[in-house]
C-alpha cells in the first residue's frame, strides 16, 4: 500500500496536473510536489507540501524521502526534446543522471514504487512510422530520445536485477489547457488554441501534414494513474508502454478548431523542431497498454478541441490570458 509519494518535476506541464489529481486520491499531505525552480503554483503550495529540489543532488532527494517517509516516486524532472537540441550535455546530465539518483535512492531504501514516464521520442526514422509497435526498432536522433532509451533499458535493468518496481509509459505528445508547455516538438498542439482563442490565427513551427500523437490531459493523467496503480505482477512489459488517443496534423488540428471558431485562420512557418517530428511515428500501437492494464482514452479530437476552446475561452474573458 503506497502511502507517500515524491513528485519530482512537479511544476512542468504534466506535473503541475498530476499532482493535484494525486492528492485528490491520496490528500494533500502525502503527495510531495518537488521543482528545481521555488516558483510552485498557490494551488500547489495551499494544496500540500513542496520543496525545491535539484535532481542532479542525491543527497537532497534522499533528505526529502526521509523527511515525509516517502515509499514512492514519480519521476518527472526532465529536458524536454527542443531545449534538448539547444543544450544536448544538459539534457543527458538531468535526464540521464537526475534519473539514476531516484533509481538508486529507491534501490538503497526499499521503496515500493517507482514511475518515470517516457516518450516516443525513443523511436526514430528507422522505427516503423505507422502504427508503431511496443517492441521495435528505438534509433532516436535526438538527444531527448536518447536519454529515453537509455531510461528505459535503466529502468528495466533494475526490475531484473534487483526486483525493483519501476514502471513507466511512452507519452505522445499531451495538450493541456491548464499549464503552458516547457519546450517540447509538439507544442503547437497546445499553441494554437491560445491564440485562437485570443488571435483567431496562429503561426505553427511545423508543416501542415505532420501527422503526430497526442493525449489530452485528462487522459494523460488517467494513464499514469492507472499504470501507477497496475499490478505489478500481470505487467509483461514495465518502463515503455505505449500509450496515445489520436493522431493529428497541424491542418487537421485547425480544421476541428473552425468547427468552433469558423474564421480561424493558420499558416506554417517550419523551423528546427520540423526535423524532430519528422523522425517520430504518425501513429502508435498501444495494445500491450490495453491488455496489460485496461488502459483506454477517453477523448477524440473534436471532443478535445471543444473542451480546449470552452476553458481557454473563459479564461481569456476573465483576462487571465
Amino acid at each position: 500500500m503506497i502511502k507517500r509519494i515524491l513528485l519530482t518535476g512537479s511544476s512542468g506541464q504534466i506535473g503541475s496536473e498530476l499532482v493535484m489529481a494525486l492528492r485528490n486520491i491520496y490528500g494533500g499531505d502525502n503527495v510531495i510536489a518537488s521543482d528545481k525552480c521555488p516558483n510552485a503554483s498557490d494551488k500547489i503550495k495551499q494544496t500540500g507540501p513542496f520543496e525545491q529540489l535539484d535532481v542532479l543532488e542525491k543527497k537532497a532527494i534522499e533528505e526529502i524521502v526521509d523527511k515525509y517517509e516517502v515509499d514512492a516516486i514519480i519521476h518527472l524532472a526532465a529536458i524536454l526534446s527542443a531545449v534538448g537540441e539547444k543544450n544536448p550535455m544538459a539534457a543527458w546530465n538531468v535526464n540521464i543522471n537526475g534519473m539514476l539518483n531516484v533509481l538508486e535512492i529507491a534501490r538503497e531504501k526499499g521503496l515500493k514504487r517507482v514511475l518515470i514516464p517516457s516518450s516516443i521520442a525513443a523511436f526514430g526514422p528507422s522505427t516503423p512510422m505507422d502504427n508503431t509497435p511496443q517492441d521495435t526498432i528505438l534509433k532516436p536522433t535526438t538527444m531527448y530520445g536518447i536519454t529515453k532509451v537509455a531510461g528505459e533499458l535503466l529502468a528495466d535493468y533494475y526490475v531484473l536485477k534487483y526486483g525493483l518496481d519501476v514502471r513507466g509509459l511512452r507519452y505522445p505528445g499531451i495538450i493541456s489547457n491548464e499549464t503552458l508547455p516547457g519546450g517540447g516538438t509538439t507544442d503547437y498542439a497546445v499553441a494554437i488554441y491560445y491564440d485562437a482563442v485570443k488571435y483567431g490565427k496562429f503561426e505553427c513551427f511545423l508543416s501542415e501534414n505532420t501527422m503526430l500523437p497526442m493525449m489530452y490531459m485528462p487522459d494523460c493523467l488517467n494513464a499514469t494513474i492507472n499504470l501507477f496503480h497496475a499490478d505489478f505482477g500481470k505487467l509483461k512489459h514495465h518502463s515503455d508502454f505505449n500509450v496515445s488517443a489520436f493522431s493529428v496534423t497541424p491542418k487537421l488540428l485547425a480544421e476541428s478548431i473552425r468547427k468552433f471558431i469558423p474564421d480561424f485562420q493558420i499558416t506554417y512557418k517550419p523551423d528546427y523542431r520540423q526535423a524532430i517530428a519528422d523522425s517520430w511515428p504518425n501513429s502508435i500501437d498501444d495494445s500491450c497498454a490495453r491488455e496489460e492494464w485496461g488502459w483506454k482514452p477517453a477523448y477524440d479530437l473534436d471532443s478535445m478541441t471543444e473542451d480546449m476552446l470552452k476553458v481557454i475561452g473563459e479564461k481569456h474573458k476573465k483576462g487571465l490570458i
